[in-house]
């Protein structure tokens, strides 16, 4: 079939997939020349994404992590009764997921919701911050319009994977999509890898067959869009690398000890890798820095740090004082999980493992450097259509 003449920006987003595990791996060689590590952004994919879409850091864009205190704006009000339930029920990840799926229909919530291993007791002390789909207009707390808010408003046509289903549909979705000699943008969500990785961990054999994988699909994609479009720039790209797990702290106990209430002492979230907690009075404040600096699995992040970070809020609404894990040390039990894992990402965005990646069929004018600079490259491959 004889193509358009008609360019097509080609981006897909793949879950996880570090530099360093590119580096170690053979990946569409010979179709992305251009390569290079990108930085990431200091928390987890409900931080990375916002940015990706946005161009903004957190501190602007306003998304850092799932949950944070804030009673007053609390959904969970009832959820307390559901602490009732045995830990034998309540702690199973199907029934978990079930009641996340019943929680999210009645609050109707857009954007990924999950309760995760969240105390039910807990709940209603916390608000869940991802309310709205990050890719539809109005996803963005601070406001910002997404790259997909330019491609409306500007009547650029385009293809946008569903982030809810599977990495087959979208793969099949996309590829039906390039068919379409109309189309001049096109993000492909690829996020299954993060699974496989968080099970077996970055060095293993099941991480190195998912990437011959996605090298098989890709250039399956690649090709097709070339039958129908006169030029594809191909752009390859994920949020963070991911570490292997060397041991687990137990963060959660460590605190208990210390006698605070929660909810008028103090008040927490433990997420894989970090700790934040909110100062409800002086001596919460001293017992908890206290104890912390005796913990030698990780550090209190200093304000420069966190300014350097971009995850500077000025208000603290996700947390008076944040505990970072050192590399490959999870927090676990906690309020994401209660297992061991074999990956983790989430620490320092500096140390190697957390670094993302980015690679292209062309040499963009402006090369990436860190997750915000992506918002650039897709303006200029929709404007350029």
């Amino acid at each position: 079939m004889e193509d358009s003449g008609a360019r097509l920006g080609l981006f897909v987003f793949v879950d996880a997939f570090g530099w360093e595990i590119l580096q170690r791996n053979t990946f569409m060689s010979g179709v992305l020349p251009f390569r290079c590590p990108l930085g990431t952004i200091f928390g987890y994919s409900s931080t990375c994404d916002p940015t990706i879409l946005t161009g903004v850091l957190p501190r602007e864009h306003g998304h850092f992590s799932f949950y944070r205190y804030a009673p007053e704006n609390s959904p969970f009000g009832g959820a307390g009764l559901l602490s009732l339930l045995p830990g034998s029920i309540a702690n199973r990840g199907r029934v978990r997921h079930h009641i996340s799926k019943l929680y999210k229909r009645h609050l109707g919530y857009t954007g990924y919701f999950e309760l995760y291993s969240m105390p039910f007791r807990l709940l209603p002390y916390l608000e869940y911050t991802e309310k709205k789909d990050l890719y539809q207009p109005g996803g963005i707390i601070g406001g910002q319009p997404t790259i997909f808010d330019h491609l409306r408003e500007s009547g650029i046509p385009f293809f946008l994977s569903d982030w809810r289903k599977g990495e087959r549909d979208n793969l099949a979705a996309a590829e039906d999509a390039v068919r379409n000699e109309e189309l001049r943008f096109a993000y492909v969500y690829l996020a299954a890898m993060d699974a496989t990785l968080h099970q077996y961990g970055p060095g293993s054999e099941e991480g190195r067959a998912h990437v011959r994988w996605y090298d098989a699909q890709l250039r399956k994609l690649l090709s097709i869009a070339e039958r129908h479009h006169g030029e594809v720039h191909m752009h390859v790209f994920s949020d963070h690398g991911m570490t292997a797990v060397t041991r687990c702290c137990a963060l959660m106990a460590a605190v208990d000890r210390l006698g605070l209430r929660f909810g008028t002492d103090y008040a927490a979230v433990y997420d894989s890798t970090l700790a934040r907690f909110w100062m409800l009075n002086e001596r919460a404040r001293s017992l908890i820095t206290g104890a912390l600096g005796e913990v030698p699995d990780g550090h209190i992040v200093a304000e420069d740090e966190l300014r350097r970070w971009g995850a500077d809020f000025p208000d603290h609404k996700y947390g008076d004082l944040f505990f970072l894990l050192n590399p490959g040390v999870l927090l676990c039990p906690g309020h994401l999980g209660l297992k061991p894992l074999a990956g983790m990402h989430g620490y320092a965005p500096e140390h190697p493992d957390s670094v993302a990646m980015y690679a292209a069929s062309h040499a963009p004018q402006n090369p990436p450097k860190r997750l915000d600079d992506l918002y650039g490259i897709m303006r200029a491959e929709a404007d350029a259509s």
